[in-house]
């Protein structure tokens, strides 16, 4: 089967607005740091109207992901549902003027486009509260078969999982990647995310999904364990590869018969630690899909992953495919 395509991407299509902000105000407002919060359109609002100034870029999980694959030179596609809004259209025009292919049809008739409220303290961690709107409105009708077909990798976003409607739409994706033979990956987005989903997900994870990426306390919460160790003896038994990252720390890559620990790229300043999981995702994905070896993939996604981390925001603001050829000779 021709695979025209190297990875398309399902998930959440989403603007975040980003603003620096002080742990106390963290605190005030009942946010837990680090977390992803759902918030209604009410919540959004007034959280808004109480943040300080704020930049507005086009984000989501797996778009992310997806505009970072696209940087590297990967060709690429994205399923998400936007409205018929400015922020729709911004959203449609960032992807676009990538090279994405999305063509999803905006929501006509509902909520407005999702936006994400992301809370950067003085340690560079994020805090996110998320309206999800649209977004969340995604359904089987918008599952494009062929564009799933023409994959090599189809990548999957956890968050995905809070609507009936969107996880059923992850769930026939995901059966048109096995039947075609398009490998899938997942995240897990989110340690909360995986706490209210637990069995739907390792039910995914064992039927479906070839590649699981999930930082160390999202892979713990599956296991429902402390113990990472306990952590890798378990999925190794449902899964052909699973990449958790530690931060700073590095990654670990497990397969079946073999653990490979690749170390943290090294960065001078860090200004914002958004998007890190989701650049090192790319960084893997786009490794994976020209066949080359998973210590390879690994130190790849090491180096995109760095790269966001150096400035406010989820998307590339250099040449990813320059700063991997620079670091990285294979």
């Amino acid at each position: 089967m021709n695979k025209n395509l190297d990875i398309v991407g399902i998930g959440n299509a989403i603007v975040d607005v980003l603003s620096q902000s002080e742990d106390s105000f963290l605190e005030q407002e009942n946010l837990d740091k680090g977390a992803m919060i759902l918030v209604d359109e009410e919540q959004a609002a007034e959280l808004y109207a109480k943040m300080g100034p704020a930049i507005e870029v086009s984000g989501g999980s797996v778009a992310n992901t997806i505009a970072a694959l696209a940087s590297l030179g990967s060709k690429t596609g994205f399923i998400g549902k936007i409205g018929s809004d400015q922020l729709g259209g911004v959203f449609q025009h960032d992807m676009q003027a990538m090279g994405v292919e999305f063509n999803t049809p905006a929501l006509t008739d509902g909520p407005a486009t999702a936006h994400c409220l992301v809370f950067i303290t003085p340690d560079a961690q994020r805090t996110m509260c998320t309206f999800l709107g649209a977004s969340n409105m995604i359904a089987n009708a918008d599952i494009d078969k062929e564009l799933i077909k023409s994959a090599k990798i189809l990548y999957l976003e956890g968050y995905l999982f809070d609507r009936q409607s969107a996880k059923k739409a992850f769930f026939t994706a995901a059966e048109i990647a096995k039947n075609t033979k398009t490998k899938v990956a997942i995240s897990l987005s989110d340690s909360f995310c995986v706490e209210r989903h637990r069995e739907e997900f390792l039910e995914l994870l064992e039927n479906h999904i070839d590649i699981l990426f999930a930082n160390e306390n999202e892979i713990k919460a599956l296991f429902e364990t402390d113990k990472l160790d306990d952590t890798i003896y378990n999925i190794k038994k449902i899964c052909d590869i699973a990449v958790i990252t530690k931060s700073a720390e590095g990654s670990i890559i497990v397969e079946p018969n073999k653990k490979y620990e690749i170390p943290a790229f090294p960065v001078k300043n860090i200004i914002d630690t958004t998007g890190a999981g989701d650049f090192y995702a790319a960084g893997f994905l786009h490794a994976y899909s020209k066949g080359h070896s998973l210590e390879i993939c690994g130190k790849t996604a090491s180096i995109i992953a760095s790269e966001v981390i150096t400035h406010m925001g989820a998307r590339p603001q250099t040449d990813l495919a320059k700063l991997l050829a620079d670091n990285l000779k294979i």
